[in-house]
Formats: C-alpha cells, sequence, structure tokens
C-alpha cells in the first residue's frame, strides 16, 4: 500500500513540477511519477546536506516540488 502512495503523491509532484517548472517536455505517467519521486528525493538529501532536516525525516511537500523543478531544469539543461 505504501508503494501506492508514493507512486501517487510522485504523480502529483511531477505534476506541479512540470507546470511550474521550465519548458514544456511532454511526458508520460510514469516519467512524471518518476520526476516526482526523485525530486523528493533530491530535496531529502539536499535538505539533509544544508541542515534543514535530520537522517530518516521526509522532505516536505515544497520541498520535493523544487527537486522535481530542479531535476527538470537539469533533464532540460543536459537533454539538449
Amino acid at each position: 500500500m505504501q508503494i501506492i502512495f508514493t507512486i501517487l503523491i510522485g504523480f502529483v509532484v511531477g505534476l506541479l513540477a512540470r507546470w511550474i517548472g521550465p519548458g514544456g517536455i511532454i511526458q508520460g505517467f510514469w516519467l512524471t511519477v518518476l520526476i516526482g519521486v526523485a525530486g523528493s528525493v533530491i530535496a531529502t538529501y539536499g535538505g539533509q546536506a544544508l541542515g534543514l532536516y535530520r537522517a530518516g525525516q521526509p522532505a516536505g511537500f515544497i520541498g520535493s516540488v523544487v527537486g522535481a523543478i530542479a531535476l527538470l531544469a537539469l533533464v532540460q539543461l543536459f537533454g539538449r
């Protein structure tokens, strides 16, 4: 059940990142989920490195969206 919740949250985060973020990349469902989940991971470890989160504490929803936007920007930068 937790994997379904992770996929749903990743999808919502990925959609928000695509809506707010740079460019108009057309992506499917699974790529949007992957961007959202990877953005959450980036936000978690980046926040821990900056001292915003402690180990084992998940990143917040806004942090996850910011991480996904950063990932989308990197994909566009190196995808060309």
